[in-house]
């Protein structure tokens, strides 16, 4: 009767492992930084619609998950023939907010993940020496079903890396929406090392996933 019961949770472990799998979002290509782009000689400027544009977050571990947002600060996009040229926007690192769980949950692990705590501070974001985080677009690339393939320079904790993932651009009048698939990044790679087990190997199953997904919802308005 054991052994039946141990096959048993065995497979249920391994079929709750590969749907896991096949749900988790797709890695971002990740590789060195890159010269920004540069916009043709005609051009149309957008700016970012900050109340309107965040960045969704998820974050992984063995107990289960978190999820949240942050804050788009500032951000300006060149387009030319209404193609999406160059651009950036800045990330607001103290904006990190967490959507689950009571408030007093939220409360704690907001000022965790800011570091705002002194004996916690490079646990994970360090916002009071990193209070800011950019992306500067490297490249756009068309790709089938009216998606495009998005690069460009990810800067996190004084780190910065190019990342590319799939995006929909859309326009409507003087508005330009520009949202991204579900994606993830290995935070190890920008120094975000805290609950590692790829960094630490003393963690057992106290560990933080090294994927933090992210979705980026971007709204901007031409600017006259």
């Amino acid at each position: 009767m054991k052994r039946k019961f141990l096959t048993v949770f065995t497979i249920a472990s391994i079929a709750f492992g590969l749907t896991s799998c096949k749900d988790k979002a797709q890695e971002a290509n990740t590789s060195e930084a890159e010269p920004a782009a540069v916009s043709e000689s005609v051009s149309q400027k957008y700016v970012t619609d900050v109340a309107q544009s965040s960045i969704e977050w998820k974050g992984f571990k063995p107990t289960g998950t978190h999820n949240g947002t942050v804050s788009i600060d500032t951000g300006v996009f060149q387009t030319n023939d209404g193609q999406l040229q160059s651009g950036t926007f800045l990330i607001d690192m103290n904006t990190i907010k967490v959507l689950d769980g009571d408030e007093k949950m939220q409360a704690s692990l907001e000022s965790h993940l800011k570091g705002t705590v002194e004996d916690k501070k490079d646990h994970f974001f360090n916002v009071n020496q990193f209070p800011t985080g950019a992306f500067e677009i490297t490249g756009v690339e068309s790709m089938a079903a009216g998606k495009t393939n998005l690069s460009g320079n990810l800067s996190l904790k004084g780190m910065k890396h190019n990342i590319s993932f799939p995006v929909t651009i859309t326009n409507e009048g003087d508005k330009m929406t520009i949202s991204s698939e579900a994606f993830t990044i290995d935070r190890t790679k920008w120094n975000i090392n805290y609950g590692s087990k790829s960094v630490f190997d003393d963690l057992g199953d106290k560990f933080i996933n090294d994927d933090i997904e992210l979705k980026i919802n971007i709204v901007a308005f031409k600017k006259a």
